[in-house]
């Protein structure tokens, strides 16, 4: 026995591991959120949390544990606080096209009435790393306007 295994005492140290898990160990499972008469930054930060995989047990920084997301009715998301009818017009949404003067500004409430799946997915990103990592997870989560999706095989389950 090496003395460095040995504590002050002369007991045998306990080597603690930790547990890093493999790709192949990693279940994915898919989950289905109804958006209807939800708040906006509550239902985002809900969804962040399951795509991240924080909900298992056996969450590990740095590795993509989390499962898949469909949101259907993303275009009945609802908006609270203090300013809740100028927040449709004040909250504003940037794309630019990387041409000179190419700065496109929508708010809120027309984002929400063209693009609703946009407004979602905005918003879930804001909650994730800003990484390779996080662009990884954004591509798990799958956002509808309406009640219909296209993932009925993968038998999703409900979030609680």
């Amino acid at each position: 026995m090496d003395r460095s295994e040995l504590s002050r005492n002369g007991e045998k140290k306990l080597q603690q591991k930790t547990y890093y898990p493999k790709a192949a160990e990693i279940q994915r499972q898919w989950v289905i959120v109804d958006a209807d008469g939800q708040n906006l930054g509550r239902l985002a930060s809900r969804i962040a949390h399951v795509l991240l995989g924080k909900h298992k047990p056996t969450f590990t920084p740095g590795v993509e544990m989390g499962d898949f997301v469909v949101v259907v009715n993303a275009g009945r998301v609802t908006v609270t606080g203090t300013k809740t009818s100028s927040k449709l017009t004040t909250k504003l949404y940037n794309h630019h096209s990387g041409y000179p003067g190419g700065l496109k500004t929508i708010s809120l409430r027309d984002q929400l009435a063209t693009y609703p799946d946009r407004a979602l997915r905005d918003a879930v990103w804001g909650m994730l790393p800003h990484n390779r990592m996080g662009r990884a997870v954004l591509k798990r989560l799958k956002v509808y306007a309406g009640p219909d999706h296209p993932h009925g095989m993968q038998s999703p389950q409900v979030l609680k």
